[in-house]
């Protein structure tokens, strides 16, 4: 994993290691490592690995790591790493930048109807400023939750450093 995967611009940043190893004894490897740690929650769906900041610690804006094991080969695989927001924080801001999006269109539709048919167009213009405002302030919010998170993924990043070296030793 390397330092350069947490440019500031990326909301989720990524990682990916490759392995001289199977990939379900890769993924067996992982879950005795993380298993056996306390610190950290876990939870395990096919090739699919999450882990969780503990539960007295998490916040609305904890992060999480999202961890897929690839088989390459019989011998080979890949591991793909994502840091990011929980999902329902994730889908909650996709949500609202949508309907942002589609106001937005709606507001120029409107606008552009009322101008042609020489009506008022005080309210769809005025929408057509705040809406792109709100679309900048969106990004703030979510570059400051992640700020806010920052420390939790800091300290997941060093823990699955730290579980891909023990991996490689053994």
């Amino acid at each position: 994993m390397d330092d350069k995967l947490y440019n500031q611009i990326f909301l989720k940043p990524r990682f990916q290691v490759d392995f001289e190893m199977n990939a379900n004894s890769l993924l067996t490897k992982i879950q005795n490592h993380i298993g056996g740690e306390q610190l950290y929650k876990m939870k395990v769906v096919d090739h699919h690995i999450v882990i969780d900041v503990p539960e007295k610690e998490s916040h609305y804006w904890s992060p999480q790591l999202h961890i897929e094991v690839e088989e390459l080969t019989e011998e080979t695989s890949k591991l793909k790493g994502l840091f990011g927001p929980k999902p329902q924080v994730w889908t909650l801001f996709m949500f609202i930048h949508f309907a942002v999006a589609t106001a937005f269109l709606i507001f120029a539709v409107i606008a552009y109807s009322n101008w042609s048919l020489k009506k008022e167009i005080f309210l769809p213009v005025t929408m057509l400023v705040i809406l792109p405002l709100l679309w900048v302030t969106l990004y703030f919010i979510g570059s400051i939750g992640k700020a806010t998170g920052k420390k939790q993924m800091d300290d997941l990043k060093e823990f699955m450093k730290q579980v891909l070296k023990e991996v490689k030793k053994a």
